[in-house]
């Protein structure tokens, strides 16, 4: 099975795309969507939306993760953050994706093995864990951190009988 994993951001959204075969996983894709940070906020959310849209149909994967949004001190960014997350979520919907949202703190946790690992070492693990991979940078490691967290919560699920 192909998932998608994404790590929403206003500025630039990491996504990742691996493949799932029991607990045997492997690397299709990752990169950024990136914004025009001049650009008015309905601009930006339009860019990520059709940004989506495209990573959607050349890999056209079966099922997503998205990270979901964490409460900053900074409520207009945390707002931002929000609204990035709903313009990606509507296009996951709208293309029929099962979709898993995940804490941050449950993918690092998931992935490095403790809910405070650094960006480096996400990386690093998600290195590891996709041997051969070429990450496009912090955000795109961060979104297939959050597949790999997926894949791995969707196979305990469906062998307790829960989903899938």
């Amino acid at each position: 099975m192909k998932l998608i994993g994404l790590d929403p951001g206003l500025g630039c959204t990491g996504w990742g795309v691996i493949a799932a075969e029991g607990n045997r996983l492997s690397h299709i894709a990752n990169g950024q969507i990136r914004t025009d940070t001049k650009a008015p906020l309905p601009e930006r959310l339009s860019t990520l939306a059709t940004g989506l849209r495209a990573v959607l149909a050349k890999h056209q994967p079966e099922d997503a993760g998205i990270e979901e949004v964490f409460v900053n001190t900074n409520a207009q960014s945390t707002l931002k953050l929000g609204q990035a997350r709903g313009a990606l979520m509507l296009v996951l919907a709208d293309a029929g994706l099962p979709i898993g949202e995940y804490a941050a703190r449950f993918v690092k946790k998931a992935i490095v093995g403790t809910g405070g690992a650094d960006k480096a070492q996400i990386h690093a693990m998600v290195s590891v864990l996709l041997p051969g991979a070429e990450i496009a940078g912090a955000d795109a490691a961060d979104a297939l951190a959050v597949a790999i967290a997926h894949a791995h919560h969707r196979a305990s699920a469906k062998a307790v009988g829960q989903a899938a």
